[in-house]
Parts: structure tokens; sequence; C-alpha cells
């Protein structure tokens, strides 16, 4: 519940700033893709600004996120072949006390038949 308010609580503001970034940057603009012919370019986007600054929004975000999966990447290794290590502990943590439990069981029902 308090995740959800706070999400509220920084979401909602940042959709507004972005309504407003939108509302105020509507006119069109060209994205010339051809370096060597500007005033007759070979490939051009015509599109209102605000699609430019959003999709660069987007695209670094996606970056961040590539680029923080690939820093974390060793730590994830790391917990991968230790969790492996400690489950492998465990079960044999879990063999010995089996072992302990019938070798128990064993020497109580050969000291209950001596007698």
């Amino acid at each position: 519940m308090v995740r959800r308010v706070l999400s509220l609580l920084i979401g909602f503001p940042i959709g507004i700033v972005l309504v407003a970034i939108a509302v105020s940057n509507r006119q069109p603009v060209d994205l010339i893709l051809d370096p060597f012919r500007p005033e007759a370019p070979a490939l051009s986007i015509e599109l209102p600004f605000y699609i430019y600054l959003m999709a660069a929004l987007v695209v670094g975000v996606i970056l961040g996120g590539v680029a923080t999966w690939m820093g974390q990447s060793r730590w994830r290794q790391t917990a991968r072949s230790q969790g492996r290590r400690a489950a492998r502990w465990q079960a044999e943590a879990d063999r010995l006390a089996r072992e302990r439990e019938t070798s128990t069981a064993a020497s109580g029902h050969l000291a209950i038949t001596s007698r």
C-alpha cells in the first residue's frame, strides 16, 4: 500500500511534467539523417519535437538498465554459485542427520533387544 502511494506521489507529478513538455513542444521538427546533403536529404523524419524528447528518454532508460544489468552480472554469478554451494551443503547436512537418526534408532533397538 505504501509503495503504491509513493509511486502515485512520484509518478503523477512526472506525468504532469511530461504532458506539459508535450504541449509546449508540438511544433514539427525535421530530423535529417543524411550528413552529406542536408539541403536535400535522402532520409529525414518530421515529427513533433516532444516525440524526439520522449524517445531520447526511453532510449536513455533502456541503455541505463542494460548497463546496470551488465554491471551486476558478477554479483549474480556469485549469488548463483553460492546458492549451489549452499544447496550442496544443505543436502550433506540432511544426509548426515538421516544417518544419525538411523544409527541412533539402530543402537536404541540393539540396546532394547540386548536387555
